[in-house]
């Protein structure tokens, strides 16, 4: 996931909405993290949960990347009332689906599936993660993206 955030970023420029969407734990802040690494932004990137959104300086001359956990949001106008500076950063929304659509005309959205069950992954070796293949849908949506 991190390597997919990272080559995505390449596609990315200020003003660019992601609105990243998966059950827990299927990769949403990993891909972010690695979004942010290959950006290169002030880090680290870890899930915004309890202060809702961060946001983390570009190192360099690129734009910021505003990362946001909307899930305890009920609205599109608590999202606002985040004062987002949409226009000068990337933007990642964790949970932004039925909220992001009045506030941004273009973005992509971000579906990540991973397996669940016992024979949903690989036998794990001793030490090391299971490996968890996830399915990764893009949808393209607005002007931005045609």
């Amino acid at each position: 996931m991190e390597a997919l955030g990272g080559s995505l970023s390449r596609t990315l420029r200020a003003g660019d909405v992601l609105v990243l969407s998966g059950d827990l734990g299927a990769g949403k802040t990993t891909f972010t993290r690695g979004l942010g690494e290959a950006l290169g932004v002030r880090g680290p990137v870890t899930s915004p949960t309890f202060v809702l959104a961060r946001t983390h300086p570009n190192l360099g001359d690129g734009p910021a990347l505003v990362h946001v956990d909307a899930y305890r949001l009920d609205s599109a106008l608590e999202l606002d009332d985040l004062d987002i500076d949409f226009p000068r950063s990337i933007v990642v929304v964790e949970w932004g689906e039925g909220l992001i659509e009045a506030l941004a005309e273009s973005y992509l959205a971000v579906r990540i599936d991973r397996p669940h069950g016992a024979a949903s992954g690989s036998t794990p070796i001793e030490g090391e993660e299971p490996i968890e293949p996830r399915t990764v849908t893009v949808r393209r949506v607005g002007s931005r993206w045609l």
